[in-house]
């Protein structure tokens, strides 16, 4: 009697469902690991902010100008209810500031720019000449003023103003009743404080931001003249950013320059804009009626605070800064990774030929060592060249080591082709602003599109006996 042939048992087949789970799990991780990169991102950006402030803070930082306002001293008795086992009342004496603004007013500011370095990190500068001229009537000044209050007019100032007194170049010249004298540090009021309202591109969007104030005497004979014009000249260095405040109840400005990428910001944009006529450059203007300022033409220190959100400002944006492609990118690294992993994933299910964990592992960190070779290439020669350096040493590397993987040189043109199509789709990202949301939307539909056709005929269970390399 013939025994019967012993056969070695079938070894029980892995679940390609269990396996795809797996995959997404460790893109997960991966992204995860990403986030070290976007943390060392945020230590070079903040480092330069810090350079950008150091320097900016030697060159007098982003100005913000205050353009001519009369500034009256006040007191006002002030009753106080006396305690309850006391007779009759305290009085005590309030000490204010009046302001009073021109009618109309226009200030000029004409810069002109340059780019300083420290180590790697560039800061935009400029020098700023400025000139103002403003109408003053003075035939219902101090009618707002609070029930009371005496005005001192003997101590009354002319006043202007700059964020950084630092950055003064030349004195302020002030232009009156004919003469011309020089500014010096108010007397009246040293200081004031801005409140400031959004400002997108500023580098200061909120809070308060301290105003130096410089004054002359109010001569006598223009207040008994009741209506008078002033005018007056400035020169100062700042960095990054330059504005002007509505000053006067109708305010004109105009704001000009050589800085090739302006970005208008502040409470009211421009206007008119145009490129400068000599070259490259800008040439910006703005109008604000009194109705739009929202301030009133009289009022305390509290109304001299509120022109914070009136400021006509101009931002010196500096396009070859890298930092902000770059964390753009990284905001997309999950979507990438995980892509990349399903191109894997698919290579292993059409060939039948397994990919360990660990590989998928190692193709992860490529793609996480890909950004820090952006970023830290990017600093030296800019965002685009260090984007195809990176790129082309990350994809080789991936491509050659799925052709390494599959033992196939076949695969291994495959996923250049694919990975070279999506670092390409990356870098679209990076410069389709307004449409990358939905470029990146439909990409991601496409690719879980071609996932689902290339594994319709995955046995997910693995309890079938077809062969994977069947799928098509």
């Amino acid at each position: 009697m013939t025994e019967p042939t012993l056969r070695p048992p079938i070894p029980p087949r892995r679940s390609a469902g269990l396996k795809l789970l797996l995959v997404c799990g460790l893109a997960m991780v991966m992204s995860i690991a990403a986030l070290f990169v976007f943390a060392l991102l945020m230590d070079r950006s903040h480092r330069a902010e810090q350079v950008a402030q150091e320097v900016g803070g030697l060159m007098g930082g982003p100005q913000t100008f205050l353009g001519p306002v009369i500034a009256v001293p006040y007191s006002r008795p002030v009753v106080e209810a006396a305690p309850a086992n006391a007779e009759g009342r305290v009085a005590s004496v309030q000490a204010g500031v009046w302001h009073i603004f021109p009618t109309r007013g226009r200030a000029e500011v004409a810069t002109v720019s340059e780019v300083r370095s420290r180590s790697l990190f560039k800061v935009p500068v400029y020098t700023a000449d400025l000139s103002y001229s403003a109408h003053f009537d003075l035939g219902a000044a101090g009618a707002e003023a609070p029930r009371g209050a005496v005005l001192d007019w003997s101590r009354a100032e002319i006043i202007l103003g700059a964020s950084d007194a630092r950055g003064a170049k030349s004195d302020i010249a002030l232009t009156l009743g004919g003469q011309t004298v020089a500014l010096t540090p108010s007397r009246v009021e040293p200081t004031a404080q801005l409140s400031l309202s959004d400002e997108a591109g500023a580098p200061r969007i909120r809070g308060e931001e301290s105003l130096r104030l410089f004054g002359v005497r109010l001569p006598e004979a223009l207040r008994a003249a009741g209506a008078f014009d002033v005018s007056g000249k400035a020169a100062f260095t700042g960095a990054q950013r330059v504005a002007v405040l509505a000053f006067a109840g109708a305010t004109e400005a105009v704001i000009r320059g050589d800085w090739p990428h302006p970005s208008y910001n502040g409470g009211f944009l421009p206007a008119r804009q145009q490129a400068a006529a000599d070259g490259p450059g800008f040439n910006a203007s703005w109008t604000v009626p009194f109705v739009a300022r929202g301030v009133p033409v009289e009022g305390g220190s509290e109304t001299l605070g509120r022109l914070g959100a009136t400021s006509l400002g101009v931002t010196f944006v500096e396009p070859a800064n890298p930092y902000q492609s770059v964390s753009r990118s990284l905001k997309y690294a999950p979507l990438f990774i995980g892509l990349v992993f399903l191109a894997y994933f698919l290579f292993e299910t059409t060939t039948g030929r397994r990919v360990h964990p660990a590989q998928y592992i190692l193709v992860g960190m490529a793609q996480v060592i890909f950004y820090m070779l952006l970023l830290s290439i990017a600093e030296h020669i800019g965002f685009d060249q260090a984007f195809a350096v990176a790129a082309f040493a990350t994809v080789a590397l991936i491509s050659a080591y799925a052709g390494w993987t599959f033992d196939s040189r076949a695969q291994g043109i495959r996923a250049l082709v694919a990975f070279t199509f999506l670092y390409g789709l990356i870098y679209v990202l990076m410069r389709l602003e307004d449409y990358a949301l939905l470029v990146g939307a439909l990409s991601s539909f496409a690719a879980i599109a071609a996932v689902m056709y290339f594994t319709r005929k995955v046995d997910w269970y693995g309890l079938g006996g077809n062969d994977t390399r069947d799928i098509a």
